[in-house]
């Protein structure tokens, strides 16, 4: 006889169907929507069936490529905010806490500044390089003294980090009006104009941050009960947060070098999923990996539309919907905990 699946869990797998379709909803309305309306039935004939007429090269060539930037973006932010709160215990913290997206803005700053890169394409390595170097700065300040890199002194190290980057990129962007004038268009953060060699260029890191994220999700519930206690469940605790946070860097880095910074997602989404299916990881991962792109492909359809023919960037209309259902979460319950 099949085992009766409980109430909880019917709730949950409700909630990862539901996120499902609201993924392939927000999908459609991505390749649909913008300033040039294009109907479902015309948009699944492209997809399918190509065609040399205006619709069809819109959709094949600009839409898609910004709509799969879009769930790329949404999907690393998510996973990369959810395992930020769990190995930091931080409810507020997000994906720049370990300073990875000013060490990006930093990398693609002095990109434009120094080396003569004009291109997004060309931003990648230098954002990952960035990013990369300011999460091991980080880690190699927080772990040194006693108990290793405990949440609370990563948190302190990320911030220290932060300040200091955001020093060296105003004082190379002020001091270089060219490189000012380019850098200020990446950092305010968009999908718009993101071409395929961009996600060529950063899927390869994508899937190795999901591999990582993979292989913490277990520990993070363990770590949520405290070091002493995931200690004695006989995880290693100082292996777990490191491989925790190099996958939200390496996902991060991901998000940043594709789309430059965009706030808030990971900081939201996570509260969400919890709120949503409850605090075990192994439900709020894969919600949150659908509710990323989700909101931020229904930000960037509301942004191509709000003020047309203009375009408001991602990164402002994901704060402006995110807020709102984190104020409802909280004024509905208490935040749940990490």
């Amino acid at each position: 006889m099949a085992e009766k699946v409980s109430g909880p869990t019917r709730r949950r797998i409700v909630w990862l169907l539901a996120a499902t379709l609201m993924l392939l909803v927000a999908v459609l309305l991505s390749l649909a929507v913008g300033s040039r309306q294009i109907g479902p039935g015309e948009v699944f004939q492209a997809l399918l069936h190509g065609g040399t007429s205006d619709n069809t090269q819109v959709v094949r060539s600009l839409r898609v490529p910004r709509t799969l930037v879009g769930v790329l973006v949404g999907l690393a932010l998510a996973l990369a905010g959810t395992v930020m709160q769990g190995v930091t215990r931080n409810p507020i913290a997000e994906p720049g806490v370990l300073g990875v997206s000013q060490g990006a803005s930093v990398g693609v700053v002095c990109a434009i500044a120094f080396f003569g890169v004009h291109t997004p394409a060309g931003y990648v390595w230098f954002a990952f390089a960035g990013a990369a170097l300011a999460a091991a700065c980080v880690y190699a300040v927080a772990s040194g003294g006693y108990r290793g890199a405990s949440p609370v002194k990563l948190a302190l190290a990320g911030a220290a980090m932060n300040a200091f980057l955001a020093s060296v990129v105003s004082g190379i962007a002020t001091t270089n009006a060219r490189a000012l004038d380019e850098f200020r268009f990446w950092q305010v953060g968009s999908i718009s104009g993101r071409g395929s060699e961009i996600i060529g260029q950063v899927w390869p890191f994508l899937l190795a941050g999901l591999v990582l994220v993979a292989a913490v999700s277990r520990g993070l519930d363990a770590l949520a009960l405290g070091d002493d206690t995931a200690a004695g469940l006989g995880h290693n605790v100082a292996v777990l947060r490191a491989l925790g946070a190099l996958g939200a860097t390496v996902l991060t880095g991901v998000a940043v070098a594709a789309a430059g910074p965009i706030a808030f997602t990971g900081l939201a989404v996570p509260h969400i999923a919890r709120g949503l299916v409850g605090t075990a990881h192994r439900w709020v991962l894969p919600l949150a990996a659908l509710l990323g792109p989700v909101m931020l492909l229904v930000s960037d359809v509301i942004g191509r539309i709000i003020f047309p023919p203009s375009e408001v960037p991602v990164a402002v209309m994901t704060a402006l919907l995110g807020v709102p259902f984190l104020v409802a979460l909280v004024r509905r319950k208490t935040v749940v905990a990490a």
